[in-house]
């Protein structure tokens, strides 16, 4: 059975727009067959998707899904009045500015996210309206959308590099007796300001440890904060684990510190009135122990007795 279907092509492989600029692209239509249409249109929408899973920070589960969702962008337009679509592939060009300038109580623009409690998700999606004997066509696709230049910092952004130090003393929760008694001494320096479209940078050294080490990672984690009511409902997770040493370490010696940001997993820091989204690294050095070899499944970010961590607070920004 043949059938008719219709995809969205933006203009920009990448799907990068501003909030100023044009979302361009083209209506693309595979019919089998000519049939008539009411219209074709595309609608632009724009939110702020926020949640409260049952049980975050004590919270109880008939909260679950309560928050409203922030809306940002809620925009129809027709892009071709209602006539006949023949058969074979029929394309039609779409251009729909984003935000329009005579409105004036405009919602802020927030880049894209897709985190745990938050999303910040943008979607054109066009229909193409058959009537009431026929199924309305649509295709969606979502575009992802950064801060507009204007509302960027003029200067450019030097990452602001914080020397650490962890040692056993160091540690707020339990370790080896063997780490507590034969210690150890890990320094380096890391970048807690960042630009988002730069790697995360730093150095590290191993100065002396009483255990052979088993590995040394790097945890992006981010900080999700909801309001809920008068409460503060804030969750920390995990992004991604980077992994910069393996095995047993040589002491003194200088290893650096690279990790790439991915892209719609992170944005620049919000604080906003109903929701901030805010970022955290850890360094985390991992001891060989019996007891880890028991645990390879562990949560990442549960300190164990085989671990030593700092955790650092890290403010990621967009220059122009």
């Amino acid at each position: 059975m043949s059938t008719t279907r219709v995809e969205l092509k933006l203009s920009r492989p990448n799907r990068i727009y501003r909030p100023s600029e044009t979302l361009q692209g083209r209506i693309v239509v595979k019919a089998a067959s000519s049939f008539s249409h009411y219209g074709i249109r595309i609608g632009l929408t724009g939110s702020v998707n926020l949640q409260v899973r049952g049980g975050s920070a004590g919270v109880i589960e008939s909260f679950y899904g309560v928050v409203k969702p922030i809306p940002i962008l809620n925009n129809i337009i027709e892009i071709k009045p209602s006539g006949k679509i023949v058969s074979g592939t029929t394309e039609v060009p779409f251009s729909i500015l984003l935000r329009n300038p005579k409105e004036d109580n405009l919602e802020r623009f927030y880049e894209t996210f897709h985190g745990t409690n938050i999303s910040i998700q943008y979607l054109a999606t066009v229909d193409i309206m058959r009537g009431y004997l026929h199924k309305s066509l649509s295709a969606t696709m979502e575009f992802i959308v950064e801060s507009d230049k204007a509302d960027l910092l003029d200067e450019p952004i030097s990452p602001e590099m914080v020397i650490f130090y962890i040692t056993q003393d160091t540690q707020r929760h339990p370790i080896l007796p063997e780490l507590k008694s034969g210690g150890f001494r890990i320094t380096g320096r890391i970048a807690t300001v960042c630009s988002i479209l730069e790697p995360l940078s730093g150095e590290l050294t191993v100065e002396a440890s009483a255990i052979p080490i088993c590995s040394i990672d790097i945890h992006l984690l981010r900080v999700e904060s909801v309001l809920l009511g008068e409460k503060i409902v804030t969750e920390t997770s995990l992004i991604q684990t980077t992994q910069i040493a393996d095995g047993d370490v040589c002491r003194n010696m200088t290893l650096p510190i690279y990790v790439v940001l991915p892209r719609l997993l992170t944005c620049p820091t919000v604080f906003a009135g109903p929701f901030s989204i805010e970022f955290k690294v850890a360094i985390v050095i991992n001891f060989q122990s019996e007891l880890s070899r028991l645990h390879p499944k562990s949560d990442p970010k549960t300190p164990r007795l085989w671990t030593a961590m700092e955790t650092l607070p890290l403010d990621l920004v967009r220059p122009r």
